[in-house]
């Protein structure tokens, strides 16, 4: 049987968390790893309190520094490699992703023939609720400026829900990409470059008051410069180090966990 890790990324979505982990069901993944990033709020509180009368086997964690969304995920292919999980699924802590957006991929074990199955907010199929046209225009504006420099039907860049071979994961090739959110950016560029073999399916996805950490104006020049870097040189861009902060490793602490005996 599979082993599958769900890993959730969350910062400062006290009220949204909760509704996340009441969403799931353990038809997928043996284990739900939640990892903050140094919330301010009671994201981290509500997460484990959650936990505790969860029939869900979920583990709490927190990064020990603030490693940004891209460092939460190597944080979570980390212990993915570690643990010998076969895949990861990724989904956001905010709620705008909806983790029932897989079950057709699952049920069919159509992940299997991927080395990533990548969420899409602007394909046909898609639905998107209370979703600002300025960021619609301009993410299918990317999309499609992506698509046509790399010869590639491009249908996301960033989506929320992502589900990959954690085999594909263990050289670590990712590991000098940034820890901001032009991780998933250089991630894609990567599936170019490396020749994987990924597959993209339509999100619902929806805003609903959360409190959005992405400034338009910095990620549209910090997009226009990652795809610049990458066709000027692409083995060089793709192998660079590429993080304005270098870290030897990306740790965390237990805060919670059902499966590990955590000293009190």
């Amino acid at each position: 049987m599979e082993k599958i890790l769900l890993f959730i990324p969350c910062y400062n979505c006290e009220k949204e968390i909760v509704k996340v982990l009441s969403s799931l069901k353990d038809d997928y993944f043996s284990e739900v790893l939640v990892i903050d990033n140094g919330s301010k709020d009671e994201t981290l509180n509500s997460a484990v309190e959650f936990s505790k009368n969860s029939r869900l086997n979920i583990t709490v964690v927190q990064n020990k520094e603030n490693y940004n969304l891209g460092g939460s995920h190597k944080v979570a292919f980390q212990y993915a490699i570690d643990n010998n999980f076969d895949y990861l699924i990724v989904l956001h802590g905010d709620n705008q992703g909806d983790i029932n957006d897989i079950k057709n991929i699952m049920e069919s074990k159509l992940y299997r023939n991927y080395d990533c199955c990548l969420g899409a907010r602007f394909m046909k199929g898609s639905k998107l609720v209370n979703y600002s046209k300025i960021r619609i225009i301009g993410n299918i504006a990317f999309n499609i400026l992506f698509s046509l420099c790399l010869f590639k039907n491009l249908k996301d860049l960033g989506g929320g829900l992502n589900i990959y071979s954690v085999n594909m994961l263990k050289s670590r090739f990712y590991f000098k990409y940034p820890d901001a959110l032009t991780f998933n950016y250089v991630m894609t560029l990567a599936l170019d470059f490396y020749k994987t073999k990924y597959m993209f399916f339509p999100l619902t996805w929806k805003e609903e008051g959360q409190v959005s950490n992405v400034n338009i104006a910095k990620q549209t020049l910090e997009l226009f410069s990652v795809l610049f870097k990458y066709l000027l040189n692409k083995k060089n861009y793709i192998n660079s180090e590429l993080r304005t902060k270098r870290f030897e490793k990306y740790e965390f602490n237990y805060i919670y966990s059902k499966s590990i005996n955590l000293p009190k």
